[in-house]
C-alpha cells in the first residue's frame, strides 16, 4: 500500500509540463549518482518544516490538505442542510455537525463511557468477565483478541471468522518485549498515561497500581502474540478449526456465551489464531482474578474512548499516543480531524462527494492505458526471466492475466440503510456507527464473498493490492498532481503513478502476495526450487535495508519492510519498460527542463516520495510500519536498476550503483 492524501479547493489547479517536475526542488550541488533523494529533493527538504500539528510531511499530506479543504466545504454545507434523513447528506453532515461541536463534547464529559465502566464494576465471577468480553466487542473496545468476518485465505470465495490476537494498547508486540533504552522508557510512560486515565475514573489511591496491573496483563497477551514480521507470513495467522475444536483450544472460554452475546449464528469452523495466543487467554482466565481483568477492561474502555470524549481524557491520551510517539506538537485544527473522521467512518458516502467532484471520465481511461501498460510489461518479465522455470512462470501469468482493477470509486454502493445519524451526539453517533457495521460484518456470513467491494473512501490517497481478491485498486483521492497529473508529460506519470501501479501489482508477486494463486487462495503454486531462488534473490533485498541507519543506532527492518521493498524496485522496474513501450512507433520526447525523458522518469518517481518525519515518527515507522522511509524508497530501488546508471551517467564505485544489485522480477 502506499498512503493518505485530500485536495485544497474546489478547483484543481493543473501543473504545467515544465512544473510537472518542479526544478526547484532539487539541490544539484549532490551528484544523482551519490545520492538521489537528495538531488531530487534537497532544497525541499531544507525549505520545509514539518508543521507542529502532524509528525510527517510530504507529498502525501500536502495532497491530503487540499482534499481535506474541499470535503470540508462539502461537510460543512451538508451539515447545514436538511437532507432527509437516511441520505448521504443527512448521514455525513450531522456526523461531522456532532464531531465539530466541541462544546457538547466539553459538556458531556466522561459521561458517555459511564454506562460501560458500570457493566464492569458490576462484574462478580469469571463468568461475567467474560461475558463483558463479548458487550465490550459489540461497541468497539478491543479487549483481549479480535473478532470479525472475513476471507478463509484457503478458499477466498467463503466467508469466515477470524479470532486473532490482540487486547495490547502500544503498537505492537515488540514495545511490550524489545529491551532497549528507548522501549523501556516507552513502557515507563505508558504506566504514567495510564495512572492518568486511572485518576479520572476515580481510582486516586491505587491508579498506579492499576495502571502497573494493566501493564502486566498486556504484557502477557503481546508475549504471546506474533511479531509484527511473524505475522507477514500467512501461515502464523491462518489456523482453521471446528467450532468443536476452537473449544478444546479454550476450554475455560464459553463461545457459546461468546456468541450469544454477539448475536453470531452457528457456524461449523473459525480461524483461531495464532494459537499460543489462545492458550494464553485461556490460561489468563484461571489464573487472573476478577478484580484484575475490571481493571484490564476499564482501561480499555477509558483508553479507547478517550480521543472522543472532552479535553481532561483526550489531552491526556494525545500526549502520550501523538506528542510522545509520533513527535507531533500540537493537535491538527478540529475541522480536519472531523473531516477526516467522517471520511472515515462514512467511506463511501464521502468517497463519492469527493469523486463526483474530482475525478473526471478520461482520467479513468488514462489510468486504464497505463495499468494495461505495465501489466504487459511484467508479462514480457516474466516470460524473460532466467532463474524461474516454466512450470512456475505459466502460474505466474495465469494469476497476471486474473488481475482485477478497481479505479476511482465503488461501481455499485452498499448504502446506509438501517443507520440513524443524528445531531444529538458524538459519541452516541461513533456507537451507532460500530455496531452497525459490526452487524453488516457478521451479516456476511453464510453468503459467498463479495469480492467486488471498494476497500475503502474514493477519497483516499493510496493505494493496495488484495490477495484474496487479485486486484488492485487505486481511489480518486491519488489521482491526482504530482502522482498522476493528467497535463503532464508521459516520463513524469509513468515514474509517479505508473511506479505506483507497478508497486501494486509487484504485491501480487512479493513475499507474501507471491503464496497466494491466481484464484486468491493461499497456496504454494511455485516448483520447491523456485520458490528457493525466489526466497534467495529475496534475501539480497533484506540485506540492502537492513543496512539502512535511520538514527544512531535504528536500522530498517529489511524483513518487515520486504513485501513493500520489492514492490518499489519490481513496481519501478516495470513502469520503466512499460514507459519505453509506449515510445515505440511515436517521436522521441524532448528534454524538457534541461531533463531526458528517462532522466524526469526517475525523477518522477523521486518527487512522489517527498517527505519528512519527526525523529519519534520515524521510530514509530522503524518499529511497526512495513513501509521503509522515503529516502531508501527511492535511493534503493534505483542503486539497483542498471536503466538508472545509464540515465544519469551512473559509474561503478557511486553509491548509486551497487556492485551486488538485487534482481527479482
Amino acid at each position: 500500500m502506499i498512503a493518505i492524501v485530500i485536495l485544497a479547493t474546489l478547483t484543481i489547479t493543473s501543473l504545467s509540463q515544465s512544473k510537472a517536475f518542479d526544478p526547484a526542488n532539487m539541490d544539484t550541488a549532490v551528484e544523482a549518482c551519490t545520492d538521489f533523494y537528495q538531488y531530487a529533493n534537497g532544497t525541499w527538504l531544507k525549505n520545509t518544516e514539518i508543521p507542529a500539528s502532524e509528525s510527517r510531511w510530504g507529498t502525501f499530506n500536502v495532497l491530503a490538505d487540499r482534499n481535506n479543504t474541499m470535503l470540508k466545504e462539502v461537510l460543512e454545507a451538508d451539515a447545514k442542510s436538511s437532507a432527509k434523513a437516511g441520505t448521504s447528506k443527512q448521514l455525513i453532515g450531522d456526523f461531522y455537525a456532532t464531531c465539530i461541536d466541541e462544546t457538547a463534547i466539553e459538556r458531556a464529559g466522561g459521561d458517555p463511557i459511564k454506562p460501560f465502566l458500570a457493566k464492569i464494576d458490576a462484574a462478580k465471577t469469571g463468568q461475567d468477565i467474560q461475558g463483558l468480553i463479548g458487550y465490550l466487542h459489540e461497541s468497539g473496545y478491543p479487549a483481549v483478541f479480535s473478532f470479525g468476518v472475513g476471507a478463509d485465505l484457503k478458499d477466498t470465495n467463503v466467508v469466515l471468522i477470524n479470532a486473532g490476537q490482540g487486547g495490547i494498547s502500544l503498537p505492537n508486540r515488540d514495545y511490550y518485549t524489545n529491551t532497549d533504552a528507548k522501549s523501556v522508557e516507552t513502557r515507563a510512560k505508558f504506566v504514567e498515561y495510564a495512572t492518568t486515565m486511572f485518576k479520572l475514573l476515580g481510582d486516586t489511591n491505587d491508579a498506579a497500581a492499576k495502571a502497573n496491573k494493566v501493564m502486566e496483563l498486556q504484557t502477557r497477551l503481546a508475549n504471546a502474540s506474533l511479531t509484527p514480521v511473524e505475522r507477514r507470513n500467512p501461515d502464523n495467522t491462518y489456523n482453521k478449526l471446528t467450532y468443536a475444536g476452537t473449544k478444546e483450544l479454550t476450554p475455560n472460554f464459553s463461545w457459546d456465551a461468546y456468541f450469544a452475546e454477539r448475536g453470531v449464528p452457528a457456524v461449523a469452523d473459525l480461524n483461531v489464531a495464532p494459537p499460543k495466543f489462545f492458550t494464553e487467554f485461556n490460561s489468563m482466565l484461571s489464573d487472573v482474578s476478577v478484580d484484575d481483568w475490571k481493571t484490564y477492561l476499564r482501561f480499555i474502555v477509558v483508553n479507547s474512548a478517550a480521543p472522543s470524549l472532552s479535553k481532561a481524557y483526550s489531552d491526556p491520551n494525545f500526549d502520550f499516543f501523538n506528542r510522545y510517539l509520533g513527535g507531533q506538537k500540537e493537535r491538527q485544527p478540529r475541522w480536519k480531524t472531523c473531516v477526516q473522521q467522517t471520511d472515515q467512518v462514512l467511506a463511501e458516502a464521502v468517497g463519492m462527494e469527493y469523486a463526483n467532484r474530482a475525478f473526471k471520465a478520461p482520467s479513468k481511461a488514462r489510468m486504464n492505458e497505463l495499468i494495461d501498460n505495465l501489466m504487459a510489461a511484467l508479462k514480457d518479465r516474466i516470460n524473460n526471466l532466467d532463474w524461474m522455470g516454466a512450470d512456475t512462470k505459466k502460474q505466474a501469468q495465469e494469476k497476471l492475466a486474473s488481475f482485477k482493477r478497481k479505479i476511482g470509486y465503488p461501481d455499485k454502493l452498499r448504502g446506509y440503510e438501517g443507520l440513524t445519524i443524528s445531531k444529538a451526539s458524538y459519541t452516541g453517533n461513533l456507537l451507532n456507527l460500530t455496531k452497525f457495521n459490526n452487524k453488516r460484518n457478521l451479516a456476511d456470513l453464510g453468503k459467498p464473498r463479495d469480492k467486488t467491494r471498494f476497500p475503502y473512501s474514493a477519497a483516499t490517497v493510496n493505494a493496495s493490492y488484495s490477495p484474496q481478491n487479485n486486484d488492485i485498486t487505486f481511489p480518486a483521492g491519488i489521482l491526482q498532481p504530482p502522482f498522476f497529473n493528467f497535463e503532464a508529460d508521459d516520463a513524469i506519470n509513468y515514474g509517479g503513478i505508473g511506479g505506483v501501479i507497478g508497486h501494486e501489482i509487484s504485491h501480487g508477486f512479493d513475499d507474501q502476495g507471491s503464496r497466494f494463486a491466481a484464484d486468491g487462495n493461499l497456496k504454494m503454486w511455485w516448483t520447491s526450487d523456485d520458490r528457493a531462488k525466489f526466497e534467495e534473490r529475496a534475501s539480497c533485498v533484506v540485506k540492502q535495508f537492513n543496512e539502512f541507519e535511520v538514527q544512531p543506532g535504528l536500522f530498517v527492518n529489511g524483513k518487515l519492510t520486504l513485501g513493500e521493498n520489492i514492490g518499489d524496485f519490481a513496481g519501478l522496474t516495470i513502469a520503466y519498460d512499460a514507459y519505453m513501450r509506449s515510445l515505440k512507433g511515436k517521436p522521441q520526447p524532448k528534454n524538457i527542463d534541461g531533463f531526458t525523458p528517462e532522466q524526469r522518469f526517475f525523477l518522477g518517481w523521486a518527487q512522489v516520495w517527498q517527505g519528512k518525519y519527526t525523529e519519534a515518527a520515524e521510530r514509530q515507522q522503524v518499529a511497526g510500519n512495513p513501509h521503509a522511509l522515503p529516502k531508501w524508497r527511492v535511493n534503493a530501488p534505483v542503486s539497483n536498476m542498471p536503466q538508472f546508471a545509464k540515465a544519469f551517467g551512473c559509474k561503478a564505485g557511486q553509491p548509486m550503483v551497487r556492485a551486488n544489485a538485487c534482481s527479482i522480477w
